[in-house]
């Protein structure tokens, strides 16, 4: 990581995936309903290189806007997967510019150009149109 600072950017994973889950779950267009979560930080991947992700564990279904009832998911399907990586790939990268400009992010060695905002950006540009799969 070429970068300092890797608990302001665990916090934004864990911000922002909890965030994502919880307005798309409560949009009635798609659950309608408070949920509960569970959050997991994993720093590595399977190939054993650095992969910082969140892993949630999330009921099959919530309690009513309202608060009168339960609203139960259909069967293996909670939420849209595209809509999520959406909303959580604007959410993310949004959060991480102001991360950076608020100088919360110290880049150094190959990356210490990052620390020129326009840079910085254009580092960004090709995930931002990237397809973000959460699962």
């Amino acid at each position: 990581v070429a970068f300092h600072n890797k608990a302001a950017v665990y916090d934004l994973l864990f911000k922002a995936a909890s965030e994502t889950m919880l307005t798309i779950a409560a949009d009635r267009k798609h659950l309608g309903a408070r949920i509960g979560i569970t959050a997991v930080l994993h720093t590595w991947g399977s190939a054993m290189t650095h992969h910082p992700h969140v892993h949630m564990i999330v009921p099959g279904g919530g309690i009513a806007l309202g608060g009168s009832r339960w609203i139960s998911s259909r069967p293996a399907f909670l939420l849209p997967v595209r809509v999520l990586g959406k909303l959580f790939r604007r959410l993310f990268l949004t959060r991480l510019v102001g991360l950076r400009d608020a100088g919360r992010l110290v880049f150094f060695g190959s990356m210490a150009h990052l620390t020129d905002r326009r840079a910085f950006l254009r580092h960004l540009a090709p995930v931002r149109r990237k397809r973000w799969v959460v699962y």
